[in-house]
């Protein structure tokens, strides 16, 4: 008896295998371009995945947006050679670190700043934990508040432009990576702002989980003010470039390399050995990401053949749901998946699926407005499973470095900091112009 399977079934099938490779570990790329081909061979022949494959590869990777991507990771292992980490918690250290919780105050700004120059989330946690962490554990701070500042402040680096995952929505989503970058400079400055109340909150609750560092002189405060100008300069003309329309996203990518190139040579942290490291990381990371993106366009073509993202607006639709429920619906979607997944894989996976779903919703915006304003509040739900137990990535790369803390206690230190971005996904759908203004502004 043969049993005959229809097309969004198939493709719902394939779906869950992708899920549980990346579950798994397999490397993305490979379950994509895999689970790709085999359902699109599946639901017809080869035919169509060898025309595909014959234009693909150069279709995408000759994409000029794309071209961003090895630039802001090439400036990222810049900063992290001229230990752009180091001289940032000194310098918000100083400034803080003599009020209750301050070295965790510090670490949050500092992870703020070393992730608008990285743009990476790990990588911010990975460097700032080898920093911060010895230094809070030894002004006996708390394993719980120390893990959990350094955890949500690596988070920081997604949000806070340039990130990369921010410029893989807007390509995938065919937005503007300007209006991208305006759209997520506010949320990403209520996301400091909340976590530094956080912090705030914890070490009056709990009296005993932070100390009181000795409170630096005036003259002290103003050199590690005056180590803060290089980078607060890089920052102001990237990102102020983009805004005023000075100059392109690609352009600005340029232009804060050298900068950061320049800084990490004034700092006497570059030599040759280090510079081709940073060449090559930068070589490794962008295949890696342009390999995904390849596999995201393999499994795309195959999702829309099979019509499950067509089946799957229906369903939703047929609920009987206001937008809003919706939204809230594949929210909650979202942080299911972001128990099990990372921010690219659900970035990749989910955006073609729900996407034209949320754009068929009426949210009293226009279609552009409405793309980023869900980009941004996904971006921040996507952030939020880097530090959701038990799979949140970043708690894993904190507990790699600092091994003799118990991840139990890791878990507890983080989950005040979810509280913090679950009220500022709240605040964000409630107020949609807390991500629209810059972009109304600059437009």
């Amino acid at each position: 008896m043969i049993i005959m399977i229809d097309e969004p079934t198939i493709g719902f099938i394939f779906l869950l295998i992708l899920i549980a490779l990346i579950i798994l570990r397999f490397p993305i790329s490979i379950a994509l371009i895999t689970c790709g081909i085999a359902g699109t061979v599946t639901l017809s022949d080869w035919q169509p995945v060898l025309s595909q494959l014959k234009t693909l590869a150069f279709y995408r990777f000759s994409s000029f947006e794309l071209s961003i991507i090895p630039l802001f990771i090439l400036m990222g292992q810049f900063a992290q050679k001229a230990e752009l980490s180091s001289i940032l918690f000194k310098s918000f250290n100083a400034w803080f670190g003599h009020k209750k919780g301050g070295l965790a105050i510090a670490t949050i700004a500092s992870c703020a700043g070393f992730g608008a120059i990285n743009g990476s989330s790990i990588a911010t946690a990975s460097s700032m934990s080898q920093i911060a962490l010895p230094e809070m554990r030894n002004n006996n701070y708390s394993n719980s508040i120390s893990t959990g500042s350094l955890a949500a402040g690596g988070t920081l680096g997604i949000l806070i432009p340039p990130s990369v995952v921010l410029v893989i929505y807007a390509i995938i989503a065919e937005q503007n990576i300007t209006y991208m970058f305006a759209a997520a400079f506010i949320p990403g400055l209520l996301a400091v702002l909340g976590y530094i109340l956080t912090v705030y909150i914890y070490v009056r609750v709990r009296p005993n989980s932070a100390t009181i560092e000795e409170k630096k002189n005036i003259s002290e405060r103003l050199i590690a003010l005056k180590n803060l100008i290089p980078l607060f300069l890089i920052f102001l003309i990237v990102i102020g470039g983009i805004y005023s329309g000075i100059f392109i996203p690609t352009e600005a990518a340029s232009i804060g390399t050298a900068l950061t190139f320049l800084m990490a040579l004034f700092f006497k942290k570059l030599n040759f050995i280090k510079f081709k490291d940073c060449i090559l990381q930068t070589a490794k990371l962008s295949g890696m990401i342009f390999l995904i993106l390849l596999g995201a366009d393999i499994f795309n073509s195959f999702l829309g053949r099979s019509m499950l993202p067509q089946e799957l607006g229906e369903f939703i639709t047929s609920l009987g749901l206001p937008p809003i429920g919706i939204l809230i619906l594949i929210l909650i979607i979202y942080l299911i998946l972001g128990l099990f997944l990372e921010s690219l894989s659900m970035v990749l996976l989910t955006i073609p699926i729900f996407f034209p779903i949320l754009m068929s919703q009426d949210f009293g915006m226009s279609p552009t407005e409405t793309a980023i304003w869900f980009g941004v509040i996904i971006l921040i739900v996507v952030e939020l499973g880097l530090i959701t137990p038990p799979f949140g990535l970043n708690l894993f790369v904190i507990h790699s470095i600092a091994s003799d803390i118990k991840i139990s206690q890791i878990f507890i230190g983080v989950i005040p900091f979810i509280f913090s971005d679950l009220i500022r996904i709240v605040i964000i759908i409630i107020f949609p112009s807390t991500s629209l203004i810059l972009v109304r502004m600059i437009n």
